[in-house]
């Protein structure tokens, strides 16, 4: 259940893309960036602590006949999310046509007892990248005439759980920054969207959370966790002309969880 889908859906061609992924040494970073390697895109796979994970990846793609690149960045320091765009344009002559904002942190805490810096740590960290990449990546699509940017959110933006107050918040957070960005750089041909996962499988998660993921399973209608390449497939699509008229939306990629009453 927690190993990557090996399903071969036929996908958007994105050959001439150049897509930069923050957060690709991650679970659902490296199911993003496999997935738009496999439409065709040239690929910048973004890390800040999981270089090995992230340069493993790029050697990944190179290796099935993609291209990749591997850049580290620390993207709580807006410089360096400037450098992170500059840099991953210039490896393709200047050109930067997708970002997906996918680094974020996400810590367990209870309300009760947060402090303000704990608060800030989840909060800067999860937005803070998301304005500076997306107006830094913006300034570079313009020159281009256009492009997307896909924000990942979470269905805990609009149905929060317990213990994760700071993580809602920037989360919702992140789904109106997406509809504002998209409203002020739509005029300039660049799409601004969101997509919110649910929970997303991955190794050890059956027994680090066997309680949630038991819970996960009853209640979802499509009967599975979701598969970082389910989240890939989501910014894909967003990425592509078939949503040409798609922006300022969230997308909800949960297998229906989100349709479960709740009373």
């Amino acid at each position: 259940m927690n190993q990557p889908s090996t399903h071969t859906t036929h996908l958007p061609d994105l050959s001439g893309q150049v897509a930069l992924v923050t957060g690709a040494g991650g679970w659902i970073g490296q199911g993003i960036a496999r997935r738009f390697a496999a439409a065709g895109a040239a690929v910048v796979a973004h890390y800040r602590s999981s270089e090995d994970a992230a340069r493993a990846l790029v050697a990944e793609i190179g290796d099935a006949g993609g291209a990749a690149l591997a850049l580290g960045a620390d993207l709580a320091d807006e410089a360096e999310c400037h450098r992170l765009v500059r840099e991953a344009a210039a490896w393709r002559g200047g050109r930067l046509t997708a970002l997906v904002n996918n680094a974020g942190v996400q810590p367990v805490q209870p309300l009760p007892g947060m402090t303000l810096a704990d608060w800030s740590a989840v909060v800067d960290t999860n937005l803070r990248a998301t304005f500076a990449c997306t107006q830094a990546a913006a300034e570079v699509m313009r020159a281009v005439g256009g492009g997307t940017i896909t924000h990942i959110a979470s269905i805990e933006a609009s149905q929060p759980a317990p213990g994760h107050a700071h993580y809602n918040a920037s989360k919702a957070a992140v789904v109106m920054h997406a509809r504002s960005a998209a409203l002020e750089y739509g005029p300039y041909g660049i799409r601004v969207n969101s997509v919110s996962p649910g929970l997303i499988g991955r190794p050890g998660l059956a027994d680090a959370w066997p309680d949630g993921v038991r819970r996960w399973e009853a209640a979802v209608p499509a009967g599975r966790l979701g598969r970082a390449e389910d989240i890939g497939d989501a910014c894909v699509f967003l990425a592509s002309p078939m949503a040409s008229f798609v922006t300022g939306h969230d997308l909800v990629v949960d297998g229906g969880v989100s349709a479960r009453p709740t009373w």
